[in-house]
């Protein structure tokens, strides 16, 4: 189970450095540009690249979280978040301007998923004896609120109501909810690494 996790650990590191280089090699304005806009840039491979990263990452976790006997629900969770961040990585948005394509609408839908499942799973975590259970909440708490804050855009564009992308910054919610989310999952792999501690199973049956 711990070469499960350090391969878990190493592939979210990996992917968060290929997304720090994307980012500083782009030149967009990250407060307003959202994650995805970065596709379309010189060094747009690395999206994937990252996102699928974190995907193999979240499936190691999760399967470390399952042999150790950890709550099925929370398991599911997780391979949904990773499942969600490989969708978003291997259908990239439309171009702005562009009518929403088959390929767009499953980037969008697979990102609200992915933003919606982690934090319901780091609750369930939470819930637990688990370590890390008050940081998991507070993380996973975070990550809804500014979830909010990143639909609240799209919900009153629906009616017709028009927003300033300078209104809510759609660039910095976005990112303080991969990061928090992302913070979640590795909080879930680091509890199962505490020396001498109490089996998972002994507190997520």
């Amino acid at each position: 189970m711990r070469g499960l996790l350090v391969s878990g650990f190493a592939a979210i590191g990996t992917g968060t450095g290929a997304m720090l280089t994307l980012h500083a090699e782009s030149g967009l304005d990250p407060l307003h540009s959202v994650i995805s806009e970065y596709a379309f840039q010189a060094s747009g491979w690395l999206l994937p690249t990252s996102l699928t990263l974190f995907a193999v990452g979240s499936g190691m976790i999760a399967e470390a979280l399952r042999r150790s006997g950890a709550n099925r629900w929370v398991v599911a969770l997780l391979l949904a978040w990773g499942a969600s961040m490989f969708l978003i990585g291997a259908f990239p948005t439309d171009r702005p301007g562009v009518p929403l394509s088959l390929s767009g609408g499953i980037h969008r839908y697979a990102a609200f998923a992915a933003f919606l499942v982690m934090p319901a799973a780091g609750f369930l975590l939470a819930k637990t004896r688990i370590r890390y259970a008050r940081s998991m909440r507070v993380l996973s708490g975070i990550a809804l609120g500014a979830l909010l804050l990143v639909v609240v855009p799209y919900v009153v564009r629906m009616f017709g109501i028009p927003l300033s992308n300078d209104d809510i910054p759609a660039g910095l919610t976005q990112r303080v909810v991969v990061v928090t989310e992302l913070g979640v999952l590795a909080l879930a792999g680091l509890s199962m690494l505490r020396p001498a501690a109490r089996r998972v199973s002994a507190v997520l049956a």
